[in-house]
């Protein structure tokens, strides 16, 4: 069964990059006591991941920190490297506070919000999605019901549930 609103998010751990190299940063590290933002995309540097949703929470980062946001974060089923390669090659970095690798779905798996897209040769992915997080608890949640799509879980319609 999916995550919902109301629900705690589960414990996990992502690889972030960082200037010592991988390490890893829990839920609780950045969730606890925090207001934050969270969308997932099934692939950095995929069209609609790279062109749309993630670019949206760059333009709209400002606009949503004022809402009383504390953490803008991202997360996808790729590697550390992939992620930070993406953060580095985007117009978000220093935008969007943590680029979250989940790179075996771990967290995907524990929200019940993978997709598997094996078909299309990348295996079992996040859904994309958005989500208000309010120490720990989701708050509000959008979820795309296909992976091409960003219009629900996107920064705009985000931002008005701030």
């Amino acid at each position: 069964m999916p995550i919902k609103v109301g629900d705690r998010l589960p414990n996990a751990t992502f690889i972030v990059m960082t200037a010592d190299g991988p390490k890893p940063m829990t839920t609780d590290d950045v969730f606890k006591g925090k207001k934050v933002v969270l969308f997932a995309v099934p692939g950095a540097f995929t069209p609609t991941c790279h062109k749309n949703h993630l670019p949206g929470f760059a333009k709209n980062a400002a606009a949503i920190k004022a809402k009383g946001v504390n953490t803008i974060a991202v997360t996808g089923v790729n590697d550390v490297f992939v992620m930070d390669a993406w953060k580095k090659d985007s117009s978000a970095d220093g935008k969007i506070d943590y680029f979250l690798a989940d790179g075996s779905a771990n967290f995907a798996k524990s929200l019940g919000l993978t997709v598997d897209l094996t078909e299309r040769g990348l295996g079992v992915r996040s859904q994309r999605y958005s989500m208000v997080v309010v120490d720990g608890v989701v708050k509000s949640l959008n979820i795309e019901d296909a992976p091409g799509k960003a219009d629900i879980s996107g920064a705009d319609s985000l931002l008005k549930q701030l």
